[in-house]
């Protein structure tokens, strides 16, 4: 009796330890009744990864981390050791990445799965126990972390040429030469100001009496103008220009003296005759100018 009670004590013991087993690991995503396939990874850093975090395959928990071994004597010091669903088959280039796990900054392993083509379907899947190759994927927040440190880094490079700079035109006298020349600029605003004042004061009235005795000037006229008798001087210009009118048609017209003169061929043949005459004379007169004279030197007339 007494032993049957001992071994009721052990046996309520052993299923109590393994449904405390069997619950830590289901809360876990753990099965321990499915068959499970291993795979490794080895890494040069975590980024915070631990035994028993998920491992997923695009968003879905397929397993998790059984171990994590480490030796410091190597660069890659960190072996993963993970198991996945046994009715799982790895392509070849599947690819063990540490992801972050939402913004809480919890890091799970997702498997990479390459892309399949129809020449790498008939490939053998990766055998239990490979070492798979590994990769890190940042979080959201790590890339905007390292954008703005850039930025940062970059913005703190700027102001520092800025401050090199300035430095630099404070050490000389650059800042008292510009100082200076501002007094000197300020002192000639100063100087045409003052002539401005004076030009408003005594050109600017006197300019705009003389517009006044202009624009007066210019009624005056107008008014003369309109004052004169336009319709008489009109009348006037109009009578002259009929007198030429009819001068114009006398020329024109064979009766009148103009035209007698202009258009008479009797008269045009007279003139021309007595020209010729006259010609013929002048010509006569110098071949025998003692025809023409009556008297000579002496007194004595000429046969």
């Amino acid at each position: 009796m007494k032993h049957a009670r001992e071994i009721k004590v052990g046996l309520l013991a052993t299923v109590c330890i393994f449904l405390l087993i069997f619950g830590f690991n289901f809360l876990k995503g753990v099965n321990i009744f499915s068959p499970t396939n291993s795979y490794h990874g080895t890494f040069a850093h975590l980024h915070g990864l631990e035994e028993q975090a998920a491992v997923s395959i695009r968003g879905h928990q397929v397993g998790h981390v059984d171990k994590i071994h480490y030796d410091y004597t190597r660069d890659s010091a960190f072996t993963v050791d993970i198991s996945i669903n046994k009715d799982i088959a790895l392509p070849q280039g599947t690819k063990m990445a540490i992801v972050s796990d939402g913004l809480l900054g919890g890091v799970v392993i997702d498997l990479l799965l390459p892309h399949q083509s129809p020449t790498t379907n008939d490939e053998r899947p990766i055998a239990h126990g490979s070492f798979l190759p590994t990769t890190f994927v940042p979080s959201l927040m790590e890339s905007l972390q390292g954008q703005l440190i850039a930025k940062i880094s970059s913005a703190v490079e700027n102001i520092d040429s800025l401050v090199a700079v300035v430095n630099t035109q404070l050490e000389g006298n650059h800042v008292q030469s510009a100082l200076t020349n501002i007094d000197r600029v300020s002192g000639n605003l100063s100087v045409v100001s003052s002539d401005l004042k004076k030009l408003m004061n005594n050109q600017v009235p006197r300019i705009v009496n003389n517009a006044d005795t202009a624009v007066a000037n210019l009624n005056t006229v107008i008014a003369d103008i309109k004052a004169a008798d336009l319709q008489a001087t009109v009348a006037r210009v109009d009578n002259a220009v009929d007198n030429v009118n009819g001068l114009v048609v006398d020329v024109r017209s064979e009766n009148g003296t103009l035209g007698q003169l202009i258009y008479n061929k009797s008269l045009y043949n007279h003139i021309d005759a007595t020209v010729v005459s006259a010609d013929s004379l002048i010509v006569d007169l110098k071949a025998h100018p003692k025809r023409y004279v009556h008297f000579s030197l002496f007194g004595k007339k000429d046969k």
